[in-house]
Parts: structure tokens; sequence; C-alpha cells
């Protein structure tokens, strides 16, 4: 595994009793993380007892990870005024020696000790909006990691921005990086029933995909036109000229510019929105992408290029420092605000047979650099330092 912040504990001592809230268990990257680090503990761990904050529609599935692990209801979530008001209480009401919140959205009086999980800050440098609501929530964002005992960074590059913007010692962040969700690679690919998922939406062409949230920062107005130029390019080619993009993911009604792009270019016919799909259509449609492009301008680390590559779909990605730690040298590296050079990154990786074999080979072996129990081992490691600690 690639370098890291956690620290390791002294040996073990009593066990120990957690909080993870898990009310963001349906979110899009969130509950990837969610779900595939409590499996991991469950995998690892049988000593320490855990109990998973969830909300009602989401019990039955954190049940079954083993006897030391229980779930708690609770009816709000995160986002709610309730929350910052009654949550403290309930946490403080189930006795634990410390909470793990695997965002940071923290409560006001959140009882401590607690860890929180910083997966990039995006929503403090590229806000959606400038008003109260916003102000408020800067507050509280700042507010619950310089409370945190410590601050879990998801690479190094969210790290410096924990550091730098939030002024957070760096004593207390540990860089502990995530992994593909192991759906991805646990089943073999089954042709027929792909090209029967592939028919259910109507996908017959070869086509460019980006997974993900639909924000400023992931910059998909220009990917379309990158796209655009290359349909302009590739029209008589005899397998791409009928080249399609495909796009998953949500919030589209709050970025009017995507759909502006998509009609300046005239590309209405060529690109789709599917909106959110589940786990198991996601990884057909990784393996059927031609190519996986993600030119975002701002990511905490990458997962959705290391699930392409798990995969064995090629990547072209910006040459921002979170993605190149996710992607080492196995993705075809683009300029994120350069429309011909995302372009450039895309057709490279279409036409070149010997490119697209070494990124296939290239990008499994990154992506099983990163796995889910390497990463529960060091969160238990914080959590063992953290209760020693508290108790000097």
């Amino acid at each position: 595994m690639p370098p890291n912040g956690a620290q390791h504990s002294a040996p073990d001592a009593a066990p120990l009793h957690v909080a993870i809230d898990a009310r963001r268990l349906r979110d899009f990257g969130i509950g990837t993380y969610i779900r595939n680090f409590t499996r991991a503990l469950a995998r690892i761990d049988s000593e320490n007892q855990y109990t998973l904050v969830t909300l009602p529609e989401d019990a039955a599935a954190l049940e079954g990870l083993g006897h030391n692990f229980r779930v708690a209801i609770y009816p709000f979530d995160d986002r709610s005024l309730r929350n910052n008001l009654q949550i403290p209480a309930f946490f403080k009401s189930l006795n634990t020696s410390l909470c793990h919140i695997p965002l940071n959205s923290v409560a006001w009086m959140m009882p401590k000790p607690y860890v929180v999980t910083i997966h990039d800050m995006s929503t403090l440098l590229f806000p959606q909006r400038e008003n109260v609501r916003r102000t408020l929530h800067e507050a509280r964002y700042r507010r619950g990691a310089l409370r945190a005992s410590r601050i879990i960074a998801v690479s190094q590059a969210t790290r410096r921005d924990i550091e730098s913007v939030l002024h957070v010692p760096s004593s207390r962040v540990s860089t502990v990086y995530s992994a593909p969700d192991l759906a991805f690679t646990a089943t073999a690919a089954d042709p027929a029933a792909d090209r029967q998922v592939l028919e259910r939406y109507s996908i017959s062409f070869p086509f460019i995909l980006y997974a993900g949230t639909i924000r400023v920062h992931k910059n998909i107005p220009r990917l379309v036109e990158a796209f655009a130029v290359l349909r302009n390019e590739l029209g008589q080619h005899p397998v791409y000229r009928d080249l399609r993009l495909v796009i998953i993911g949500d919030e589209l009604s709050k970025n009017p510019a995507v759909r502006r792009a998509v009609a300046s270019t005239r590309m209405e016919a060529a690109v789709r929105f599917l909106g959110f799909v589940p786990l198991d259509t996601l990884c057909v449609f990784y393996r059927a992408a031609a190519v996986f492009a993600f030119p975002s301008l701002y990511e905490g680390f990458g997962l959705a290029p290391l699930e392409a590559m798990a995969c064995g779909t090629p990547v072209v990605a910006s040459n921002i420092a979170s993605l190149m730690e996710a992607v080492g040298d196995a993705a075809v590296l683009i300029h994120p605000e350069n429309v011909f050079d995302i372009a450039r990154g895309i057709r490279e990786v279409l036409l070149d047979d010997v490119l697209r074999q070494r990124l296939f080979l290239a990008g499994r072996g990154q992506a099983e650099r990163f796995h889910w129990d390497h990463t529960a081992r060091e969160i238990l490691d914080i959590y063992k330092d953290i209760s020693i600690n508290s108790k000097h």
C-alpha cells in the first residue's frame, strides 16, 4: 500500500466500544465507505464492540456482521436541525469509548472523543451558493474538524487541504486510503447478462462513461465539449462513428450548465443521462465502456477511476494531485481545464490498441493496491490510539 499517516497504537488494553454513524449508507461515495470499512472491521476484529447508528430503512443491510456488532436505530438524518439538537445525547447514551463520523457532518455538541473522516474539501472550496446557510455550514464544518480527536484524510492531497484550510495540526490528521468496492472484483463478467442490462437501457453503441456526482468541480460541461470534438473527428471511423457519452450521477437539475453544454454542442442525441443506477448495474457499465473519463477539477481521492480500473476499463483522468495518488501511472492524464486535451486523452485510448492493453493490465494492478482490510486495520489502530490517549 502507499504510505499513510495512521499511527500505530500501544499493545491492546480493554476492548473498545465504538459507535459508527452509518446514516449515509445510501449515499454514492460515503455509502461505499461506510459499507466497506464496517464489513472489513467485521472481518479483522472480533474483540472490540461496535454500534452502528443507522436510519430505520437501512437496519437490515447492517445485520449479520458478527457477534460484536449491533445496530442502533436513529430516525433522523444528519441534515436536519433536530440532528444537531438531539443526536449528541443519543450518542452519549450509547456509553461508547469513542464515535466515528464518516464525513464531516458533526453535530454542534457532539460528545468527545470522536474521529471524523474527511473525504474532500469541496463544500468549502467550491460552495454552490453564498448565503447565511453556507456561512453556518462552514462554521460547523470547521468546528467539527477542530474538536475531533483525529481526522482521517482519504489522501495526502486532502490532508494538505485540511491542514492549510482548517489549520488543524498535522499530528491530528492521519491519511488512510479508501479502496474500490469489492463488488467490482467479486464476480466475473457474464457477457450475456451484461448485454441484457445494456439493452434494458437501450445502449448498443460504443460509449465513453462518466460516473459520479454532477457538481461544478466535476467539470462535466468540458467533458461534453470534448466529446463533441471527438464526435466530429471520428465521424467516419468504422468503430466509433456512433460514439456515445453516458453520464451516471445525481443532481443534474442543480447544474444547468451541463444541459446547456449538451444543447450548445448539439449533442442531445448522443449524450445519455441515467441518474443513479444500482451497484451491479454500475459494474456492467464500467465493464462495457470503451473509456472511463474523469476530468474533475478537484477530488478528495479518486474512487471512481479505481472502480473502473478494477473492472478492466481504461481510464482518462485529470492530472491533479489527489487523482494521481489514486491512479498512479495506470491512466492517461489530461489537463482538466483544456477541452482539447481532454479530447486528446480519450482519443489516444480509443485508437491505440497497445495503450489500451497496457492500461487494462496496469489498471487492474493499481486497483489491487488498495484494499478495505488495510483501511480497516489502520482505522482500528487510530481507535486504539485515541482510546489510550483519552485516558491520560
